[in-house]
């Protein structure tokens, strides 16, 4: 007899580890490690994950009391070493180990058992996304030379139509009526053969010029340097770590191909993992143009089907190399040799929802248990990276770093302006845009070139103001000012995602909420208002294009938007954090920053961090072909070391003053750090919980060295969808077991209803 261990699936922190369940031995071949499958748990039936199989029943069970597995779900969607990763992952960020497999699973394929009515009886519901198979119709040998008869004439046409090559049915039916009789009678007569194929869904391709990925002539001796690391850590097979460390425009993509390249060459598989789903268009092309149809795409704006048959194609082993955002980690390539991670450095690399665990530990992980490398690359390397690769060693992986300091052929780094706003406000200028912006731009639309403007914020104005008391309208389900959006005269809360018509908030005469008066000024700069001011300020030929959450919430509008940037003889591309990185169009000569200080001041011991990294990449955008860039960057904090630092190329002068004050304040890479935020509806409840969750952190941690236990406090967002929230911050050593801790805490505090507790192990969102 053969046991499995299976974990239910049962989201809570109250149920832990995996159960034993006999495999009958018509399921021997079926229930293998990775899949789903229905079997009873107190006295109902439970859908459950296979984990571990094996001969021997676990010490100290009565194998006359152990369960069987009812019945196979799913075929495997995961094998031992990801089985491994997610018991892990449900330790090290606090998760249940059901939520730590959910990702490993089928796209779109979900199964659940509930009472359809109360008090009924207990069902399987499926919620599966699966395969679609289609009809093709084609010419047999003999249908060549088929002549219907004289009055056939939708059996001639037909054949006609075949004779050009197969057709799926569904056109068919589409251009001749009855289509399925005509093709049922020439199959009878041998004429036509019918078939079903298997139609894949996702497959995106793009027309911008800048997907095609060259070969170079030569690579630059960074690039050589880089691939001889990679070449290393993919040979050694025990999960080494390579940190591209590369300007921008250096050529990482370049190393990247060339190593999957290699690993391909040697039969091994290879992911690619990239930031922003504006960049999977550009990437994938640069992908396909070397690997061709080798190549899967995996990202959230794909449909359910789509993302299942990209999933499947990997399972399937018909593609070797996976192209997509964070989730594509846990993509079934099952020969795995290497794993990328470009701009490695990104926030959006760490998962806001449960499991909360951050791409590049995972993939840390995943290179151990697979024993294949993992590349990190970035011009602007996070803190955390830097500090491993320093070690030399970080979980028993070796880290190395490799510096690619200089652009390939004639290209060179772009000159950098800092224009103090202060003392454009002193000269009378109350534009949105300087002096020495309005003229680069000028001279711009003059050599009928591109440029990039970046401000992280979108809307028309950040906020409205009475000018009589100052109030400032906020959203009555959330702790946060409402966001005016011109085109529509709208107040949108970017928090619960709300939205009023501006005459109806407060009232029908937009009157101040708080004192009545009807004088409510817009005050700051959103992507809406940039855009409308450019397009007073350039000629009418010239391509205004809008990139934000607005622009982009239409399935394929990413692609869309950036294709027409791409296809326009002179445009400016106005956008939000999401233009600022990987974008590689050499036309663009001028990138312009609006307000670099939008996330300097953000209460976040990272927002200098980020805001560098920001500021470095979108600089990057400039001058990436043979003609020079310039970037001006547009702030009231011009001394600032993270502007200084982009100003002169030089990351030393921030990394200096960033790791000083991280040290000091024993932040990380120093520590790790973990947010616990309690919320729900009753303020009263959330309080008790908070503070009972903390009380019990410090006890279970003392006085030991190297833990601080911070709170609870109100989190800076207060009150969101209707919920209060507190958090408690906790720091604690390097090689803590940090996850474990918490988890345990968290599930010692009393229950009380609707109250929610999130644990966020290395936590990137402390708002």
């Amino acid at each position: 007899m053969r046991y499995a261990q299976i974990v239910l699936d049962i989201p809570t922190r109250q149920l832990e580890g995996a159960f034993t369940y006999a495999v009958p031995d018509e399921l021997v071949n079926e229930a293998q490690v990775g899949a789903t499958v229905l079997v009873t748990f107190s006295h109902r039936g439970c859908v459950g994950y296979v984990m571990e199989v094996s001969d021997e029943l676990p010490q100290g069970l009565d194998a006359s009391r152990v369960l069987p597995i009812e019945r196979v779900l799913a075929e495997p969607a995961f094998d031992e070493p990801r089985a491994r990763v997610a018991t892990w992952m449900a330790a090290e960020y606090a998760c249940p180990l059901s939520e730590a497999v959910r990702p490993f699973l089928a796209p779109g394929q979900g199964f659940r058992v509930r009472r359809t009515e109360e008090g009924g009886p207990w069902e399987l519901v499926s919620e599966a996304s699966g395969p679609v198979d289609e009809r093709w119709v084609s010419l047999t040998d003999e249908g060549r030379s088929f002549q219907p008869r004289k009055t056939a004439a939708r059996q001639r046409a037909l054949l006609a139509a075949l004779a050009e090559g197969p057709v799926r049915m569904a056109e068919l039916s589409a251009l001749m009526t009855g289509a399925a009789g005509v093709v049922g009678a020439l199959e009878k007569r041998g004429a036509v053969q019918v078939e079903t194929r298997r139609r894949v869904r996702g497959g995106e391709t793009t027309t911008l010029s800048s997907a095609h990925a060259a070969r170079p002539e030569r690579l630059t001796v960074g690039q050589r340097d880089a691939l001889s690391a990679i070449a290393q850590a993919r040979h050694a097979a025990s999960g080494d770590v390579v940190l591209v460390d590369g300007v921008t425009g250096s050529g990482k993509t370049e190393v990247y191909l060339d190593a999957i390249e290699a690993a391909l060459a040697e039969g091994k598989d290879a992911l690619v993992l990239v930031p922003e789903i504006s960049l999977t268009a550009q990437t994938v092309g640069r992908f396909r143009s070397r690997f061709g149809d080798d190549v899967a795409i995996l990202h959230s704006r794909l449909s359910a089907g789509e993302r299942f048959d990209q999933w499947d194609l990997a399972r399937r082993g018909d593609v070797h190399v996976v192209v997509g955002a964070r989730s594509a980690l846990f993509a079934p390539l099952f020969n795995l040799g290497l794993i990328i991670i470009d701009e490695e450095h990104e926030w959006t690399y760490k998962q806001e929802s449960a499991p909360r665990y951050h791409a590049r530990d995972v993939a840390a992980r995943l290179a151990a248990e697979c024993g294949c490398a993992l590349v990190l690359g970035s011009a602007t390397p996070s803190f955390e990276s830097l500090a491993r690769c320093e070690e030399g060693t970080w979980r028993g992986a070796t880290w190395t770093r490799v510096e690619m300091p200089e652009r390939p052929g004639k290209a060179v780094l772009p000159r950098v302006r800092v224009v103090d706003m202060t003392q454009q406000f002193q000269q009378g200028n109350r534009s949105v845009f300087s002096k020495p912006l309005v003229e680069a731009l000028q001279a711009v639309v003059e050599r009928r070139e591109k440029a990039v403007l970046l401000l992280n914020r979108r809307g028309f104005a950040t906020f409205l103001m009475c000018r009589d008391c100052g109030c400032v309208p906020e959203c009555p389900h959330c702790s946060t000012s409402l966001t005016y959006h011109e085109r529509t005269h709208e107040l949108m809360c970017h928090t619960c995602g709300r939205s009023w018509p501006q005459r109806a908030f407060p009232d029908p005469s937009t009157r101040c909420p708080n004192c009545g008066s009807r004088y409510m000024a817009a005050f700051g700069v959103g992507t809406q208002r940039v855009e409308d001011e450019l397009r007073m300020l350039l000629p009418d030929d010239v391509d205004i294009v809008r990139m934000d959450a607005d622009t982009t919430k239409g399935k394929g509008a990413h692609q869309r938007l950036l294709e027409e940037f791409d296809a326009s003889e002179c445009a400016v591309l106005v956008g939000t954090q999401m233009i600022a990185k990987g974008l590689d169009f050499p036309e663009v000569t001028l990138v312009g920053v609006i307000n670099a200080d939008t996330t300097l001041k953000m209460p976040d011991f990272r927002s200098a961090e980020r805001t560098y990294d920001l500021l470095e990449q979108v600089a990057g955008r400039a001058g990436r072909g043979e003609r020079a860039g310039e970037v001006i960057v547009q702030t009231y904090w011009a001394g600032h070391p993270a502007i200084q630092a982009v100003a002169r190329h030089d990351r030393d002068l921030f990394l200096a003053a960033e790791e000083a004050d991280r040290s000091e304040g024993g932040y990380p890479p120093f520590s790790r750090l973990a947010n616990v935020v309690v919320w729900g509806k009753n303020a009263g409840a959330v309080k008790a919980s908070a503070d009972e969750l903390a009380a019990a952190v410090r006890s279970e941690v003392g006085t030991a060295r190297g833990w601080e236990v911070l709170g609870p406090a109100d989190c800076a967002k207060s009150k969101a969808k209707d919920n209060y929230r507190r958090h408690v911050l906790v720091k604690a050593p390097h090689d803590a077991e940090l996850g474990t801790l918490l988890g345990a805490c968290a599930r010692g505090v009393t229950r009380r209803p609707g109250i929610n507790i999130a644990i966020d192990v290395d936590a990137y969102d402390l708002l």
